[in-house]
């Protein structure tokens, strides 16, 4: 497949791409920094609970 073509075929697609306005991409971006936070939170509460049982055995 000729490289032209394939970014030819690229551009056409990405033409037919709906991107979302901007009040969906601010709901988006709010969406994912709460569940990365929320995440980051969850493991870290339970690093410090294994953390905190690791040192009462040994």
């Amino acid at each position: 497949m000729n490289l032209m073509k394939f970014f030819k075929n690229v551009s056409r697609e990405m033409k037919k791409v709906s991107w979302p306005k901007g009040r969906e991409l601010t709901s988006y971006t709010i969406t994912v920094i709460t569940t990365v936070a929320f995440v980051a939170v969850f493991f870290a509460i339970i690093d410090m609970g294994i953390s905190q049982l690791l040192n009462l055995l040994f």
